[in-house]
């Protein structure tokens, strides 16, 4: 399962563009009140959590080899892993259960006034998790070089 851990990094930047422009987009429907702005929100949440669900597969692949490369006697951070894979859980379970809100709302006629209101402030909301979920993906990377040729050419060294 090496090919899915390898993918990660392509597809983490899939959900992250996609939950990121999902609730401006969610706003912007909100405020210019066009129904193709809506119908486009609806759609990009639901590109973006399946987009997030592959995500999360690929990071605990990812997980899995980091955990192989410990063996061969490199060292892992996997303290800022969890920290990681944890904002990548909550992530992913916050835009579904959104997902899930806001169909019920658009299937039974309630996607107005309150309710409309909320689900954007919940959209919005929604970006600190994705901020915090790139934050210590960027550090396993940048900082710790997890992922990396350099990190492949330090365990074969060894």
């Amino acid at each position: 399962m090496e090919f899915l851990a390898e993918n990660h990094p392509r597809v983490i930047h899939f959900a992250l563009s996609l939950l990121i422009i999902y609730p401006l987009i969610e706003t912007a429907a909100l405020i210019y009140k066009k129904e193709y702005l809506e119908k486009t929100a609806h759609i990009i949440l639901f590109l973006g959590v399946l987009s997030a669900i592959g995500a999360v597969l690929t990071g605990n692949q990812a997980e899995n080899v980091a955990s192989q490369w410990e063996e061969q006697g490199a060292i892992i951070p996997f303290g800022e892993i969890n920290e990681h894979k944890e904002y990548a859980n909550i992530t992913l379970w916050y835009f579904a259960g959104l997902l899930v809100l806001r169909t019920v709302l658009v299937l039974k006629r309630k996607f107005a006034g309150f309710l409309r209101i909320l689900v954007v402030v919940l959209a919005l909301t929604g970006l600190y998790f994705v901020y915090e979920t790139g934050e210590h993906g960027g550090k396993l990377v940048y900082k710790y070089g997890v992922g990396t040729e350099l990190k492949k050419a330090e365990i074969e060294e060894e």
